[in-house]
């Protein structure tokens, strides 16, 4: 017998149904703005490698 375990989702909801206003508009085109014109530091992927060792005949 295969049981399935269902969970309610506790989901926060920001807003209603009702349309942004302008204010709100404006604030969200403000911040994707100044999102887009922030230099965006890239970590670069410096991953050090061990030194080659040679063959060495003993």
């Amino acid at each position: 017998m295969v049981r399935t375990k269902k969970n309610e989702l506790d989901v926060d909801f920001i807003g209603g149904l009702e349309p942004l206003t302008r204010e709100e508009e404006m604030a969200i085109t403000d911040y994707f703005q100044t999102r887009k014109l922030k230099p965006v530091k890239k970590v670069l992927n410096t991953k050090t490698t061990p030194a080659k060792r040679g063959k060495s005949i003993a």
